[in-house]
């Protein structure tokens, strides 16, 4: 079978190399701490000290990175030194603008990179159930389809490369205003004197109802804020639909005000808490 590599084990990506491992995938890791890599070594995985390591080895490469100066840093040491006809899988979180260019130059090189961001958050990760919009090249996206399948759920090729990152930040759009929609819903009802935990029960059985509202809006109720996706990651992301929309002449009113609200819960301290923390913002409680 091909060999595999997978580069950024954090929240996300550790379980992502776990389920092509459990698909006996030959897997070769690296991470920039260890403790990750050890554990999926003992599991079977390859351990690798360098991008340049699984570029030499693998004909596909999935990364899964925390910010796009990582992704550029990392992607080109595999441009510099992977096969033709080698596929590299970005599953990061980045601007659309960066996307298109690493295809660009990986064009030259006879390597496809495609831009490949996930939603679901870790327990979509966790369960193999990520939704993932895929931009790039055709034939290279049919060609990964099968490993992509083992990660997630709802796959979708959306575009031409960079289009995977723009549809991921119009999904952040969503995400975070929802977040913020719900922090205040469950504020409200409990400074005016109701159960918050009754009130989101039955919130759910109507319109009201969503992923957010279910997940985060329990969150919330417990205070439990251990991330599952950070709120310095989402202030990120936002960053990037807003940059993304001063150029196309979008509006985004909303998104602005929401990522201050991030800016704020950031400079607070609580930045690498998970995104439902914005509720600390909304109740002004820290």
């Amino acid at each position: 079978m091909e060999t595999i590599g997978f580069i950024g084990l954090g929240l996300m990506g550790k379980p992502m190399a776990e389920h092509l491992l459990r698909a006996q995938y030959a897997l070769v890791v690296h991470n920039r701490s260890r403790a990750a890599v050890d554990e999926l070594v003992a599991r079977g995985a390859h351990a690798a000290n360098s991008p340049r390591e699984i570029a030499e080895q693998c004909v596909v490469i999935f990364t899964m990175l925390p910010n796009p100066e990582t992704v550029v840093q990392v992607i080109n040491e595999i441009l510099e030194n992977a096969h033709a006809e080698t596929i590299v899988v970005d599953c990061s979180t980045s601007h659309p603008r960066l996307a298109r260019e690493l295809a660009e130059r990986g064009a030259q090189r006879g390597i496809f990179v495609l831009d490949a961001p996930v939603s679901g958050g870790q327990v979509g990760a966790q369960q193999a159930t990520l939704s993932i919009m895929v931009g790039g090249d055709e034939n290279a996206f049919a060609r990964v389809l099968p490993l992509l399948q083992l990660l997630g759920k709802t796959i979708a090729r959306v575009g031409d490369a960079g289009a995977g990152q723009i549809v991921k930040a119009a999904n952040q759009i969503i995400v975070g205003l929802t977040i913020e929609a719900v922090a205040e819903a469950l504020n409200f009802v409990a400074r005016a004197g109701v159960d918050a935990a009754q009130a989101r029960a039955v919130m759910l059985g109507g319109f009201a109802s969503s992923r957010i509202l279910e997940l985060h809006g329990q969150r919330m109720l417990e205070k439990n804020f251990a991330p599952g996706g950070r709120a310095e990651t989402h202030l990120k992301d936002l960053n990037i639909a807003l940059d993304v929309a001063q150029t196309n002449g979008a509006r985004l009113p909303n998104t602005e005000r929401v990522a201050e609200m991030f800016q704020e819960l950031i400079t607070r301290g609580f930045g690498r808490q998970d995104h439902a923390a914005l509720w600390r913002v909304v109740a002004g409680e820290w």
